[in-house]
């Protein structure tokens, strides 16, 4: 296979160029985005990155690495598998999806009835994520999402908090205790916090605890400031 010439080939010393030439690839940036919330063992990013081939992903993964935007590590037992995450400074790639999301939102194609997988979703709850304006907190939210691209698979969690000055939001390895819980598909899901559909028309949306604070989240964290 022959390789993309770089940018840097052609003389070109634009700093956008050389980040093309490093995260330019096709795929590249979607393996980014799914590891932006925590590490991820190649098996899960196969997964949650529908399309990928296990070649083209190992090439994206090295090229990764050998670049400094990820690392590959072993956890310790008893699991003592090889999970990718990224480096400090891939981090700060989010910021990077972040503006891309929001410029391509505006964009007339942009094809709002595909699925997300969980972590894609809650990105982009992150990227639209506001304080609470009238609330001091904090106040929290227990996410289960199920990925509705795949069958089967166990939910993804999350937690959320909310304050007067930040709302934020991570993946979490077990649900902790929260103020209200979430179970939902990542198509109702979206649907809601993106599509602007009441959750209580949705019926892969249940709750329990308080459900005014879960309203409270998702105006916190919709597409559009209403």
């Amino acid at each position: 296979m022959v390789s993309r010439r770089s940018y840097t080939s052609y003389n070109d010393g634009c700093a956008t160029a050389h980040a093309l030439d490093l995260i330019g690839d096709r795929w590249t940036m979607i393996v980014v985005r799914e590891l932006l919330l925590g590490p991820k063992r190649f098996a899960d990013l196969q997964r949650d990155v529908l399309g990928i081939g296990p070649g083209i992903l190992t090439r994206r993964l090295h090229d990764l690495t050998v670049h400094g935007v990820a690392v590959r590590r072993r956890l310790p037992g008893p699991a003592r598998v090889d999970v990718y995450e990224l480096t400090a400074w891939g981090h700060q790639l989010e910021e990077v999806n972040s503006t891309l999301s929001a410029w391509a939102v505006q964009s007339p194609a942009m094809p709002f009835e595909t699925d997300m997988s969980p972590d894609t979703l809650v990105l982009a709850m992150r990227t639209h994520a506001r304080p609470l304006a009238d609330h001091p907190g904090p106040l929290s939210v227990s996410l289960a999402l199920t990925d509705s691209r795949q069958e089967n698979l166990p939910p993804v969690h999350y937690r959320a908090v909310m304050t007067s000055s930040t709302t934020t939001i991570n993946r979490v390895i077990e649900p902790a205790p929260a103020d209200a819980t979430v179970t939902a598909s990542t198509r109702d899901w979206k649907v809601s916090v993106i599509g602007g559909v009441p959750r209580t028309q949705l019926p892969g949306i249940a709750v329990t605890g308080d459900e005014t604070i879960v309203d409270l989240l998702i105006s916190a964290t919709a597409l559009h400031d209403d």
